[in-house]
């Protein structure tokens, strides 16, 4: 799977899904000390509709709509897939939401080319998301140099792990955030204990740490905090959901 993603997002490459002419500007707010100064739990909630694992999440509709009901709930950041393929994305979407909100956003891609940083920076994101494993099987992409190109262009770097060695792999290098999948992008299997298992016994160095993946409720909220998680990007749930502003309110105050 992950190697089919990546293969997608070279095909949308080709197929100039991220030749952006117009630019937009990106938050006044920084996600880090939004996160440090939040009381409760912070949010990266996700509009996606579509993923590999579950197929159709959601018809395609106004996703201004339900960014809005994110915002009332209580959300910290938005993270919005651009990748049309298997996950109905596209950075139209990101820019229809970036012209509306201040929030901090996460242009969430596979991103395997700098042109997708570029387009990253022309859409108005604060952070852009590097996954490990996509660099680790290929070793011609050094990550480090995607993320200083990142750097330059002024967006946050993500780097996402799911293994522990993936973790500690990621903390080598010049990432502003750490996030830890607990889905495994080669099965589509998700366990939280993931993230408690990457955690353990592990001396930190002061970077926000984001788990992602498989939040439901407020105890998984609750759990994940014990494990050592300072944020959460939470996306099928919340897009699955009769009622996203009271979802996104009762994970919020989990904490």
């Amino acid at each position: 799977m992950l190697s089919k993603l990546a293969e997608n997002s070279h095909k949308a490459i080709n197929e100039g899904v991220y030749e952006i002419e117009n630019r937009l500007t990106k938050s006044d707010k920084n996600i880090i000390d939004e996160i440090r100064k939040n009381p409760h739990a912070s949010l990266i909630t996700e509009v996606k509709f579509s993923s590999p694992s579950l197929g159709e999440i959601r018809k395609v509709s106004d996703p201004m709509a339900i960014v809005r009901t994110m915002i009332d709930g209580g959300t910290t950041g938005l993270s919005v897939l651009t990748q049309p393929y298997l996950f109905n994305g596209s950075p139209n979407y990101f820019t229809d939401i970036r012209k509306q909100v201040k929030v901090p956003m996460l242009m969430k891609d596979i991103v395997v080319d700098k042109v997708q940083i570029d387009a990253a920076e022309k859409i108005g994101a604060d952070i852009v998301l590097l996954i490990q494993s996509i660099f680790d099987k290929n070793l011609a992409r050094e990550i480090e140099e995607f993320v200083d190109y990142a750097h330059r262009k002024n967006l946050l770097v993500l780097i996402e792990s799911h293994t522990r060695k993936e973790f500690l792999e990621s903390m080598k290098t010049d990432a502003d955030l750490l996030g830890i999948n607990n889905r495994n992008l080669d099965t589509l299997q998700i366990d939280l204990k993931t993230t408690q298992t990457t955690l353990d016994s592990l001396d930190r160095d002061g970077r926000i740490i984001i788990s992602e993946s498989g939040i439901e409720t407020p105890h998984d909220i609750k759990f994940l905090r014990k494990c050592g998680a300072d944020a959460f990007l939470v996306g099928s749930s919340i897009m699955m959901s009769k009622d996203i502003k009271g979802l996104v309110s009762s994970l919020v105050l989990a904490i």
